[in-house]
């Protein structure tokens, strides 16, 4: 008998649906306070994930919930960075 490998489903900040972790993107805040998305989904520190949409995206800032998740203010910077990632991928 083949064994399926076990897909590890993450819960978006924006809309709360849980998804695949690989179509996410993972914010977080490293141990020594920095904000940075995490591509590779392995960076040490407290992290929150987003759906790659504008609308999960305009959501989760109104609303604070990336700010609240990671126990911490969010810079313009990130916010931008974040913006132009998933504006790219759509």
């Amino acid at each position: 008998m083949e064994q399926k490998k076990k897909i590890p489903l993450r819960q978006c900040v924006g809309c709360c649906e849980r998804k695949p972790k690989g179509e996410l993107i993972r914010v977080v805040r490293t141990p020594e306070g920095e904000i940075v998305l995490d591509s590779t989904g392995r960076k040490n520190g407290r992290g929150c994930y987003l759906c790659a949409s504008v609308k999960c995206f305009n959501k989760a800032k109104k609303s604070g919930k990336l700010a609240s998740h990671l126990e911490c203010a969010i810079p313009d910077e990130v916010y931008a960075e974040l913006g132009e990632k998933i504006e790219a991928g759509e």
